[in-house]
């Protein structure tokens, strides 16, 4: 089986722009999510894909710099932007990650693909969360990417490239996994408002100190456990906002 990391990514975002190339310890974000893929054990392959918009450059100047096989597509259409690079490569699966994720855990990713049932479509975190925000698990089979890009309607389902497949259990083959390390679902891990750069910044810097290149999961929730006030520095944001103004936008415009 054929397996292909694909981050996407872009510098436009409305709440934090430019969040991709932010600083953590001496590292872009972007940069920390694609080193910490590529230690998977199932990932052929980490490539990223951005938007056509001319800012969008740095993002393509990093991955060049680092030798990551960048893609560019549509802007507003991210799953035609999946697609398009997924039908030149054909992998047998796609796991998706966002770039907004510098602690994502390839460890994690390994455990959700060594569960994955022989006929499965899609696997994903069971509702409600229990993985951190920032290390959802993504692996989608390319032929339900490829029906999704042809049947998907609505803008959301477009600009969030699983929720075709998640709406539709009687097309797809849908399998779901909890956290094993427990629930961990109302934490945020990622990386979309000023606050959650504050958050991130000292969890690297606590293991930059320590001498620690890439904190997993295990080693992160024993440290917030020790500092149980830096939980508290994000935890106003709500999770999948972005996704609930999609939908929204998608109810206004058929009112």
């Amino acid at each position: 089986m054929k397996y292909i990391g694909i981050i996407q990514a872009r510098c436009g975002s409305t709440r934090f722009p430019n969040k991709v190339l932010m600083d953590f310890a001496g590292k872009p974000s972007l940069q920390w999510t694609i080193e910490r893929a590529r230690k998977s054990d199932y990932l052929d392959e980490v490539v990223v894909v951005t938007s056509i918009n001319k800012e969008n450059l740095p993002i393509v100047k990093l991955c060049c710099e680092l030798g990551i096989r960048v893609f560019s597509g549509s802007e507003e259409d991210v799953l035609d932007r999946f697609y398009q690079f997924v039908k030149l490569v054909r992998p047998d699966f796609i796991v998706r990650i966002t770039g907004d994720c510098p602690l994502y855990d390839p460890n994690l990713l390994d455990w959700a693909i060594q569960q994955m049932e022989e006929d499965a479509d899609f696997l994903a975190q069971k509702q409600p969360e229990t993985f951190p925000d920032g290390l959802d698990i993504e692996v989608i089979r390319s032929s339900a990417l490829e029906r999704s890009w042809r049947e998907a309607l609505l803008l959301s389902e477009r600009e969030h490239v699983t929720q075709y497949i998640r709406k539709h259990p009687e097309l797809f083959n849908l399998q779901w996994v909890t956290c094993p390390y427990g629930d961990y679902g109302n934490e945020r891990w990622t990386f979309d408002e000023v606050k959650d750069y504050e958050f991130l910044q000292r969890i690297f810097s606590f293991f930059a100190g320590k001498k620690v290149e890439y904190p997993f999961t295990q080693e992160i929730v024993d440290f917030l456990n020790e500092d149980t006030s830096l939980r508290g520095i994000n935890k106003a944001i709500g999770r999948d906002e972005g996704l609930a103004k999609s939908i929204l936008n998608d109810i206004n415009k058929n009112l």
